[in-house]
């Protein structure tokens, strides 16, 4: 059983519009933009991080905005709900907050103890707060909730599935434990995790396959330490019998990915060396950094980027 993934380190989806996106997620749920940047197998397309102060690890979440992508539909082989974590007794905040910004979808509910609101994205991505009872984990304080409101970073997400076996079988051998069931839903959790450390999965056997684009997730990335952990990980999925690509340097982490028995593409990647490694953490998000191979074509680049105003 491998032992060195300790939770989510972050959730990659697929948007429409990069202002959009920012504006969401930096203005409506106070989240703070760690990294601007470009994909690196599209250098005409963002790749946006949101996170708190520092982009840590379990609390990242990211975006590639492609323009004129087709919107996403919903079904089977999936990231259902992305959960994210915040303290107790804040919902009531949250969903007036969310009704004056003009957001849609919500609701609310009780899933395995935990009181939740789900919301869409502007995409018709799928969220929950989530009220986590003891999460020590502060957020980015320096926008305009309060400390004692604000979004502390990933409670986890739900895999939206025809067959729940064999993915649970994963999950149990990448470190989780099955700690309950409710209905269709399984609930999985890492014991002394990074308080990102919950995967629901959601049993649908008779929906029909989802087909990604803008509002879908494009992966879902756990957390290891450092790179001779990642190297461990890597060798004993192969060794399981999983197709796992080699090391990617993806600046800011070092990433592997492999897709599960369900159709999701899961990555493994390191805490290492982090968001500042090319800006102050005071800085953090603010200008475009390229890759080391598109620096050349800055000029080119950014003519292509659509304009990104805080």
């Amino acid at each position: 059983m491998i032992t060195q993934i300790k939770g989510l380190h972050h959730v990659t989806s697929m948007a429409a519009h990069a202002q959009q996106n920012s504006d969401f997620f930096t203005k409506k749920l106070g989240l703070r933009r760690v990294k601007k940047t470009v994909n690196f197998d599209a250098p005409e397309v963002y790749h946006l991080y949101y996170g708190d102060e520092f982009g840590t690890p379990g609390s990242v979440m990211t975006y590639f905005p492609f323009p004129n992508i087709a919107q996403g539909r919903q079904g089977a082989g999936e990231v259902g709900d992305t959960y994210f974590s915040v303290p107790r007794g804040t919902l009531d905040f949250w969903k007036n907050r969310l009704v004056a910004q003009d957001v849609t979808g919500l609701s609310e509910s009780e899933v395995f103890g935990e009181k939740r609101l789900r919301f869409d994205g502007p995409d018709h991505d799928s969220f929950s707060l989530i009220e986590v009872d003891g999460d020590s984990r502060t957020g980015w304080q320096h926008g305009d909730i309060a400390t004692s409101e604000v979004i502390q970073g990933f409670r986890g997400a739900s895999l939206r599935l025809k067959d729940a076996a064999a993915t649970g079988e994963l999950l149990r051998f990448m470190g989780y434990q099955q700690v309950d069931n409710q209905g269709n839903h399984t609930r999985f959790t890492i014991p002394g995790g990074n308080g990102a450390d919950v995967i629901d999965i959601e049993a649908v056997p008779n929906a029909g396959d989802a087909r990604q684009g803008a509002g879908s997730v494009h992966h879902i990335a756990f957390a290891v330490e450092d790179r001779a952990a990642q190297l461990e990980v890597r060798k004993a999925l192969m060794d399981t019998g999983y197709q796992v690509t080699p090391v990617i340097d993806r600046d800011y982490f070092w990433a592997i990915y492999f897709r599960t028995p369900g159709g999701v593409l899961f990555e493994v990647a390191t805490n290492e060396p982090g968001f500042d490694r090319d800006e102050d953490v005071a800085h953090l998000g603010e200008s475009l950094k390229l890759p080391t191979r598109y620096e050349q074509h800055r000029d080119q680049i950014e003519q292509l980027l659509e304009p990104i105003t805080d």
